[in-house]
């Protein structure tokens, strides 16, 4: 998933570039780790439910395919800190190149690089990596399986889980909204890129700006539909109420890139960078604070209209302040390229799309082993990561295909 790792392939492959931004390539190809990652945990969560009978007994095994009964509360303080902030920073370093890409190409050209390179992934991972990655699902609940009793139970289901490739899709369409944009009024971006600048030099005014801009956003939908609701129209799903939230981070970002990623917010030598401590501790606070007011929701089970808000005002902030930590981070530290993290930022789309069936397919094999949580959810990741990098090294040196992923 990621981020600009999928959304500027090309750009990512001009490594010799004076212009290429090693620190942002580095920070996708980490995010890219962190799916990874927080997938591999998913079967040791300790408050994921326990497997139904069927397919079609209840929707929990899209986001669970694999229950191990091994469990860590580690894991969950994990998947929660990811659930905060990665999806909105793939999306935020995505739209950074996107306004590059549409001056380079025009509008009509960069849609069909888009269809190209995000729609032809998604169609191959929806329509294979899919069904492949929750066949294993299917296995656990399944006390006589066959491959015709699972189409069956997968074909009765109404739509068609494509996993984490919902957000390859999104990215399309955020992609064909920004290149509308860009035929209808193609200054905008710059423009209020400038305007930006002028805020982002003050790392803690460019918080406050994205605090506000998102949590209008964010909120209301969040108010109507609850954090835990899906929209599913065939393979084509999202997050509810966080849909508009994401196409926020993109657009921000759209417009700093157009300013120039190199200067103000993300300066290598700028105030974010330089205060990378201070970012890292508002982003642990901030961290807690949700943690503090979930379980004071669970505790109420459900809670107040009141509460609601306070949790998703915490969500925003939390999700900004983790956000602008990794990019102070990665923006002070990640300026050198280094073979192995090269290689590994290379791939970082085609491990994204992978790496959901290497995933699945060993948290089935460990169910029966003997080991702590911990271990098994880290040997998972491990291996999962390992064999989704050396795949996608390998069919990438296949003709054709390097220049889609």
């Amino acid at each position: 998933m990621t981020g600009t790792m999928i959304s500027s392939r090309a750009e990512s492959r001009t490594v010799a570039s004076p212009s290429y931004n090693v620190s942002l390539g580095y920070l996708r190809a980490f995010i890219t780790v962190l799916v990874v990652a927080h997938h591999a945990v998913l079967a040791y969560h300790p408050y994921a439910p326990p497997p139904a009978g069927s397919l079609n007994a209840q929707p929990w095994w899209r986001a669970f395919p694999v229950l191990d009964s091994q469990r860590s509360t580690l894991f969950a303080l994990l998947v929660a800190f990811n659930d905060v902030f990665f999806m909105s920073l793939m999306f935020f370093l995505s739209g950074l190149f996107v306004w590059k890409s549409l001056r380079r190409k025009g509008a009509g050209s960069f849609v069909r690089d888009r269809v190209l390179r995000l729609g032809l992934p998604f169609v191959f991972a929806a329509a294979v990596l899919a069904p492949l990655a929750y066949y294993p699902a299917y296995l656990q609940v399944s006390a006589r399986p066959s491959v015709m009793e699972f189409w069956r139970q997968w074909l009765s289901l109404g739509d068609w889980p494509a996993g984490p490739a919902w957000f390859v899709w999104v990215l399309l369409a955020f992609g064909c909204v920004a290149a509308l944009s860009y035929r209808i009024a193609p200054t905008w971006a710059p423009r209020l890129g400038e305007r930006l600048s002028s805020i982002s030099a003050s790392p803690a005014r460019f918080f406050l700006f994205l605090v506000a801009v998102t949590a209008a956003v964010y909120i209301p939908m969040a108010v109507i539909f609850n954090s835990l609701r899906w929209t599913a129209v065939g393979p084509f799903t999202f997050q509810t109420s966080r849909i508009f939230h994401y196409l926020a981070y993109f657009l921000i970002a759209t417009a700093l890139g157009a300013w120039g990623i190199d200067r103000g917010l993300l300066e290598r030598g700028g105030k974010l960078a330089r205060r990378w401590p201070v970012w890292t501790l508002g982003a642990l606070i901030a961290f807690a604070s949700v943690i503090v007011i979930t379980v004071i929701a669970i505790s109420a089970k459900g809670g107040s209209p009141a509460l609601t808000f306070i949790g998703s005002f915490a969500f925003v902030v939390s999700c900004a302040t983790s956000s602008l930590m990794f990019l102070a981070i990665f923006v002070r530290f990640a300026g050198s390229s280094v073979a192995v993290f090269d290689s590994l930022r290379d791939n970082a789309y085609g491990i994204y799309l992978l790496h959901y069936a290497f995933v699945s397919w060993l948290q089935y094999r460990m169910l029966g082993v003997a080991l702590p949580a911990l271990v098994k959810g880290s040997a998972v990741f491990v291996a999962a990561l390992l064999l989704s990098w050396g795949t996608a090294a390998a069919i990438r040196r296949i003709p054709g295909v390097g220049k889609v992923i």
